[in-house]
């Protein structure tokens, strides 16, 4: 476990303490914020976060990892340099309990954290149980190491002498359909890929323009898809299928998991109410219901705004939800009412391979190379610093040019 100490004392308790668990899109956020808000005579919280990776990692442009399109150190930046011109705390760790009667937090490596607020933001986890098999001969797609193991496979399986390189995606959310795009697009004309989705369409909560857009860049590429279809076991060369009850055999070099989300076991276990899906279960104001000191954001959260909708499992909704945490935390913390949560949906953008995407919101509806262009300069905007900003953006303007003089290796 590593750790980046903080501007301030954190030996000695000089007021109040905040942790933030899980520096993901709400906890990131949500610490940044903190750390921008006033404090009385410049006196602010220590305000602590943790996390089990010693790097943020932009989740959105993960595929583009796999697929060589940008480098680690665009998408993943370390926290060392995210934080270093702020207050705030880093620590590297793992979270093993929580006593929420002393107000402390547990890492694995017997380190104890007090607090007086805790935010938990440590997201969800992919299922790897549900399914004979799965978590043997399935590679699942959320975190750096996923996508790094992802390569490793692929670069295997090119470097083989077969002649088709099959690869079956369970799911047909986004990650789904944006990963099958991608693969396709690298693996070119080895690739045989097929789309496994238990329902009758895809992107099933997509506006219909996207889901338009996405069936002809899964079409354009020849990605079979298997409808209303379950998996029944996974073994190391072969995918069991069942179609309205007709069991199938194919035969698959490489599986990729896509579908579910379970809270983690730290979670499940607190006695702290829950939603059906096991999600903690928060007033608008995104504290756990009678829990003034415990505000909750993200996939681990079940939250409806003020308007009564629910929040939707995006990176946008959990930025969203942190600068709402974090003003909170502040507002508990010197008496101020504190504010219910709106989301606004600023609309929804998707990669469809290595040069065209779809993108609606705002009044505007784009897709092919000028999506592509736009989702780009998005999330170059929503990068978590500035000066992350200014070198992705300049390696992006500076890459083509070098390309097309034949000066990058």
């Amino acid at each position: 476990m590593t750790e980046r100490p903080s501007t301030a004392d954190s030996t000695t308790h000089r007021g109040d303490r905040v942790v933030i668990l899980g520096g993901g899109f709400g906890g990131l956020h949500a610490a940044l914020r903190l750390a921008q808000l006033p404090w009385h005579n410049g006196h602010s919280p220590e305000i602590t976060l943790v996390d089990r990776s010693d790097r943020f990692v932009f989740l959105p442009l993960l595929y583009e990892l796999v697929t060589g399109e940008l480098e680690t150190w665009e998408i993943a930046p370390s926290y060392d340099e995210l934080l270093a011109d702020t207050p705030i705390r880093f620590i590297q760790g793992s979270v093993t309990a929580l006593d929420l009667d002393g107000h402390r937090v547990t890492l694995a490596d017997g380190q104890h954290l007090p607090y007086d607020r805790l935010i938990l933001a440590l997201g969800g986890e992919t299922p790897m149980d549900t399914v004979p098999g799965a978590a043997d001969h399935a590679l699942p797609f959320r975190s750096l190491a996923d996508a790094y193991r992802l390569g490793d496979r692929l670069r295997a399986l090119e470097r083989s002498g077969a002649d088709k390189i099959r690869v079956a995606v369970i799911g047909g959310g986004y990650s789904g359909v944006e990963l099958a795009c991608k693969l396709a697009d690298r693996l070119g004309d080895r690739g045989r890929l097929r789309l496994v989705e238990r329902g009758d369409r895809l992107l099933s909560n997509s506006p219909e323009f996207n889901r338009t857009a996405a069936d002809r860049a899964l079409e354009k590429r020849s990605i079979w898809i298997d409808w209303e279809t379950s998996v029944e076991r996974i073994e190391a060369d072969m995918l069991y299928l069942n179609y309205r009850g007709t069991a199938e055999a194919i035969p698959v070099d490489l599986v990729l998991w896509t579908v579910g989300n379970r809270i983690p076991a730290l979670i499940q276990n607190l006695p702290l109410p829950k939603g059906d899906r096991g999600q903690l279960l928060t007033d608008a104001t995104l504290q756990i219901r009678d829990r003034a000191d415990l505000f909750a954001i993200g996939d681990l959260a079940e939250i409806r705004d003020a308007d009564g909708t629910s929040a939707p499992s995006t990176g946008q909704a959990a930025m969203q939800q942190g600068d709402y945490a974090a003003w909170n935390v502040w507002a508990s913390l010197r008496d101020r009412p504190l504010l219910p949560f709106r989301y606004q949906n600023l609309g929804e953008m998707l990669a469809l391979g290595n040069d065209s995407a779809t993108l609606t919101g705002l009044g505007l509806e784009l897709d092919g190379p000028l999506a592509y262009l736009a989702r780009r300069l998005v999330y170059l905007y929503r990068m978590p610093s500035p000066s992350h900003q200014l070198k992705v953006g300049l390696n992006w303007v500076a890459r083509p040019l070098l390309d097309a003089l034949g000066l990058n290796p």
